[in-house]
């Protein structure tokens, strides 16, 4: 069963019994996404790790080929070969 299928089954039951129907699929997807970006900085501030810019940290080590902490000095990169 699709979810377009689920919904109009949910939408039909509810118009049955006299209830609110259901809201449409894919409406509050946005909001999911906020939740879960604000608990995982939740998370971060409880376990006293920067909240913010995490990702481009991250992305920032990987494309460096290399893991680096604050007190390391940034590397120069290698000549190719």
């Amino acid at each position: 069963m699709s979810v377009t299928q689920q919904y109009l089954l949910d939408t039909y039951r509810a118009a049955q019994h006299g209830q609110p129907a259901p809201p449409a699929p894919g409406q509050q997807d946005w909001q999911v996404v906020r939740e879960v970006r604000d608990y995982g900085r939740f998370r971060a501030v409880v376990q006293e790790r920067p909240a913010r810019g995490r990702l481009r940290a991250a992305l920032a080590r990987l494309a460096h080929g290399g893991r680096l902490t604050r007190g390391s000095v940034a590397r120069t990169p290698r000549p190719l070969p």
